[in-house]
């Protein structure tokens, strides 16, 4: 599968899940527990804003603080919508995976940071399920390209405290329990 199909798969992930949330599930927890359902809708919605503006190839510093906060408004499914069309056409552009962009962590592979929003969108999918108490199966395929990219990393993204100590779970678990547990979630949550 072409990473471009993998990213914009994960994201038709996420937004089946948002698509669903009822107006008293806003604020009800998340496996991910820093976040209730609005807070980690934020968090992917501000991501994908960032996305054309980095694949373009301007800095932090040139995109500077516009998506700190609030960026769902009043209408949070819709900003979420936007949000998500312009990062997938970003994606799509011819040569946007062939150079690098800036992120926290200095200039990155465009790849890279395609399989990092990829790993995002896929894990906060199955969180955001979880939160509205809505079907968390993902797709079969997403969820083993992005555990095949994180299982080799993981130990220094939990060094870097990215992700919480993994979950044991069997080793013939589906690969989305595995998936969920090697990122510090229950998969019984």
């Amino acid at each position: 599968m072409r990473l471009t199909e993998t990213y914009e798969r994960a994201q038709a992930e996420f937004d089946r899940r948002v698509r669903r949330i009822g107006d008293g599930q806003w604020s009800a927890p998340t496996p991910c527990t820093e976040w209730s359902v609005r807070e980690l809708v934020n968090h992917l919605t501000a991501e994908q804003l960032w996305a054309p503006h980095l694949l373009r190839g301007e800095t932090l510093a040139e995109v500077g603080d516009r998506y700190d906060g609030d960026v769902l408004g009043e209408d949070p499914v819709a900003v979420w919508e936007r949000a998500a069309r312009d990062a997938r056409e970003a994606f799509a552009a011819p040569g946007a995976l062939d150079g690098t962009v800036h992120t926290s962590g200095g200039l990155t592979p465009a790849e890279e940071y395609a399989r990092q929003m990829t790993l995002d969108l896929t894990v906060h999918a199955w969180d955001l399920a979880r939160g509205i108490a809505a079907d968390d199966r993902l797709d079969r395929d997403v969820a083993a390209s992005v555990y095949g990219f994180v299982e080799p990393q993981i130990e220094g993204w939990q060094d870097l405290g990215i992700f919480d100590p993994p979950v044991e779970v069997a080793g013939d678990a589906p690969v989305q329990d595995r998936l969920v547990a090697l990122l510090g979630r229950d998969p019984a949550w």
